[in-house]
Formats: structure tokens, sequence, C-alpha cells
């Protein structure tokens, strides 16, 4: 790979900013001064740094958010906030994108990533990922409702979704459950919940296959997935 593409994929300007910054000297390959743009590095072996610091390049990035409500999983949306209005400049240079989505008024647990064939084999529906959701449900939640949701209900429009796990943490007026799915149809818990005659008020993500939320993440902030949470995200069977 060439320098000036090295540099400028690792978000040090556009390929002519780059240029100038060749020339003032400041860049070093294995410790030595370059200047010419078209010197090729292997981005994996050769140390490059800029004015002594080394910079250790990047493909792919993994971030793990706890969305709030009123923000919105897109890209980009005229009239909300989305997901990508939460991220700094240095993770926007890598145009992540949010895996799969969460409704405006539903938070916690997002993955965003750059990484389309992560993405797509999280969403594939042949690879049956599991997403559990905490929630406050207005109506008394039973027993009856967790065999339901064993054997599958069907949604408004007929379809009948795949067996979910539902756990009952407090039954009443209110009532707090934990609900695994393994697919992701749109406004699924609030729908699987509407078959059985009951209404979402509270929802949460917790987790997505191996990950859960990490509890120190405060809603709206995000960090980088650890190596080890990005090689069990791959390797999960």
């Amino acid at each position: 790979m060439r320098v000036d593409k090295f540099l400028s994929n690792m978000g040090y300007g556009s390929r002519k900013e780059v240029k100038i910054l060749l020339k003032s000297k400041a860049v070093e390959v294995n410790g030595e001064i370059v200047r010419d743009p078209k010197i090729h590095v292997n981005e994996h072996d050769d140390i490059v740094s800029i004015e002594g610091d080394a910079i250790i390049y990047t493909e792919f990035i993994y971030l793990m958010m706890n969305k709030p409500q009123g923000v919105i999983s897109a890209t980009e949306d005229k009239h909300d906030k989305t997901v990508l209005d939460l991220l700094t400049e240095s993770e926007h240079h890598f145009e992540p994108f949010p895996v799969g989505r969460l409704d405006k008024d539903t938070e916690g647990f997002l993955l965003l990533t750059n990484d389309g064939k992560l993405a797509h084999e999280l969403l594939s529906p042949k690879k049956h990922v599991d997403k559990t959701y905490f929630a406050h449900v207005e109506g008394v939640v039973t027993e009856e409702d967790t065999d339901a949701f064993k054997t599958g209900v069907a949604l408004g429009d007929g379809y009948v979704t795949k067996p979910a796990h539902l756990r009952i943490l407090e039954s009443d007026a209110v009532s707090k459950i934990e609900l695994t799915i393994t697919e992701g149809k749109f406004h699924q818990v609030k729908r699987m919940f509407e078959s059985v005659e009951k209404r979402v008020i509270y929802l949460k993500r917790l987790s997505m296959g191996p990950l859960s939320l990490d509890p120190d993440i405060n809603l709206g902030d995000y960090r980088h997935l650890t190596a080890e949470e990005v090689s069990r995200l791959k390797d999960r069977k």
C-alpha cells in the first residue's frame, strides 16, 4: 500500500493534505523520514509514525453503544438525530453503520462497524443469532404467555415467530421480563406482546450473540470492542 493511502485511510487527511504532511518531514517509515507519497509500506509489518508517534493500521472498527431513546439506528436522517451523530470524527472516518436497528424509543446494546461481512453474518436469518431484551409490559405476564412464546406466536400480519424464551422477572399490573429471540422482524418484541394482548412500555436490548451490554457504558456513550470480544463475535457457534 502506498504511504499516502495508508495515512489517508487512517484519517490524516486527503491525499493532497497527506502530501503536505510528507513534505514537512513529519512521517517516518521504520525510523527513516519519508517524503515520497508513492513509497509502498506493509501496513502490518512496517512501522509508520508521525512526529515519533507510531500509527496502528486499522481496517475495521467495532463499537458497542448504549443507544438512548430518541435516537434512530440509521446512518443519516433529515429529521432525527442518528446513532452516528453520537460518534466522534475519528470514528466517522471509518464510515461505520449500525448492525440491525433498535426502534427510536428503544435503548440498549447496539453494534456499529464497517465490517460488512460480519454484519451480514449477524443479521442473516439462517444464523439464528440470539438477542435478549429487558422490558416493562403493561399487563400481567403469565406462564401461558411463556408457553405461547416458546412455540411461536402469530403477529398481526399472520407471520408466526420462531420459538422465543420468555423469562418473567416480576408479574404485576406492569410486569418485568426478559425475552430472547433469534430473529429481528420489525417491532418484533412489541408485536409479540400485542399478540397476547399486552403492551410494551419500555424496552432495552441487553445482548446480541455472545456479547452483553457493558454496564459501564452510559446511555448515549460507546466504546471499542476488545480484540477478545471481536474474536468471540467472529468465532461464535
